[in-house]
């Protein structure tokens, strides 16, 4: 890695400061980051446009920590490891620059941003954002950024760059992060909590508990992660989104669920959709956590995968109206109702589709020939294989050139490497037959039996 050259001091100052417990959408993320013994980094590299320089980029990051209070919170963790979050209307922070030499210099930028990524946060003693400057022969070529995940979600990530790209000067908007602590203790908080709460009591009740048979093929490593890519998924969607007259998001989820349902034949199908939160009063222009993962109960029955897509219609909306809860108040419930029943109750199947709505139905649905080409350009690989714990099923999608990027994470003593790959291929599949005929059937045809499954 090339040489770190000079660290640049950066002074900051916004609005507000404070103490407070932490929201409802940091407790949420911060489980996760616990869980997995990781910052979850989000962010990345990109090479930056000609004549930049070291000083642009510095008050980049000046705007960035003075306008949007994420960024400049920090947590106290108190001696039972209870976190709180704090901020800052002011401090400062640094500025990296490494000088590439006679190194490639993407090459240079990409060391430090695997660095950044796998040096645990200091949550205590350090700013959520690290920043760098890859320059050669005393141009600013790459930029380096990575903030760990209490920063924001995906949606806050997408406000935040427009409003770097735009400067915008205008107050900030909605409810910062101390402001949704305050709300969420208010008795109209705690009654939407409540409410949330005995939504979910009454699913954890009703569903069976496990979600699946024990895995046939568990490995070591255990947790292991898949990127597939698909042209295929991309061309299909718009055009059961159009005939179905839903959304993208929408028949994503109801194709996940019937793909979920041909692979391990059960049922209902019981998700975790990550529901972006800022559809609620207050929270359309925040850049912080407020995504949270609400609960979807799917009998897949012996119609049509159009069917499905209404079904998954239908109850979207009480998913999104009870994801906003307390999530160590759920876990607590979660622990209730399993001793309850004498049983685990396993709700660990999760959805996140970060993609964006995509395009239209084109004027002329593609025909099978070209969905058929697509699916033969679709591409599966396994990138990770790990001892760290992850979700025990958790499917991602995000846009990718030429179209979908499906990452699964699983743990194989959960959900085996033959039904991930299985899954994978079969949701791509049903969405070009769906795509090509009305008529597709949601379950498995009869004689048929997916590939992949190990038992």
């Amino acid at each position: 890695m090339g040489g770190q050259a000079e660290r640049v001091t950066v002074h900051f100052a916004g609005d507000g400061a404070g103490v407070d417990e932490l929201s409802w959408g940091m407790w949420e993320i911060w489980h996760a980051m616990v869980g997995q013994h990781s910052s979850l980094p989000i962010g990345g590299r990109t090479a930056l446009p000609a004549g930049t320089t070291v000083a642009d980029v510095a008050e980049e990051l000046r705007y960035l920590m003075g306008r949007f209070p994420s960024m400049r919170t920090r947590l106290r963790i108190d001696p039972a490891g209870r976190p709180t979050q704090q901020l800052f209307d002011s401090g400062s922070t640094t500025l990296e620059v490494y000088d590439a030499g006679d190194a490639d210099p993407d090459q240079v930028a990409s060391e430090v941003e695997q660095r950044y990524r796998s040096t645990p946060f200091d949550y205590t003693d350090e700013w959520p954002v690290r920043m760098a400057v890859v320059r050669r022969d005393g141009r600013a070529t790459h930029l380096i950024s990575i903030m760990n995940h209490l920063v924001t979600d995906a949606a806050g990530g997408a406000i935040m760059l427009r409003e770097v790209r735009q400067r915008s000067t205008a107050p900030v908007t909605g409810l910062q992060q101390l402001e949704q602590a305050a709300w969420q203790r208010s008795p109209a908080g705690q009654r939407q909590n409540d409410q949330a709460l005995r939504h979910w009591e009454r699913v954890l009740r009703a569903i069976p508990a496990r979600r699946f048979p024990p895995s046939a093929d568990p490995r070591t490593p255990r947790h292991w992660t898949a990127e597939f890519h698909s042209p295929a998924l991309r061309l299909a969607l718009p055009v059961i989104a159009e005939r179905t007259g839903t959304d993208n998001r929408t028949v994503l989820l109801a194709l996940y669920a019937v793909a979920l349902h041909r692979v391990t034949g059960v049922g209902p199908v019981v998700l975790r959709p990550v529901v972006n939160n800022r559809f609620r009063p207050g929270l359309s222009e925040v850049v912080c956590m407020v995504a949270q993962a609400g609960v979807s109960v799917l009998e897949i029955g012996d119609g049509t995968v159009d069917e499905a897509v209404e079904l998954t219609r239908r109850g979207t909306m009480a998913t999104h109206k009870h994801a906003y809860f307390h999530p160590e108040q759920l876990n607590e419930l979660l622990a209730r109702v399993s001793a309850e029943r004498d049983e685990a109750v396993d709700v660990q199947c999760f959805f996140n589709d970060r993609s964006t709505d995509g395009p239209s139905a084109e004027d002329s649905p593609p025909s099978g020939r070209r969905l058929r080409r697509a699916r033969a350009e679709s591409a599966f690989r396994w990138v990770r294989r790990s001892e760290i714990a992850t979700d025990a099923l958790m499917v991602s999608f995000d846009d990718a050139p030429g179209g979908l990027l499906m990452e699964i994470q699983t743990d194989t003593h959960y959900f085996s490497p033959g039904d991930a790959e299985a899954l994978a291929h079969g949701l791509e599949a049903v969405a070009v037959e769906a795509a090509l005929d009305p008529a597709t059937p949601a379950r498995v045809p009869s004689g048929a039996r997916p590939s992949g499954r190990l038992r």
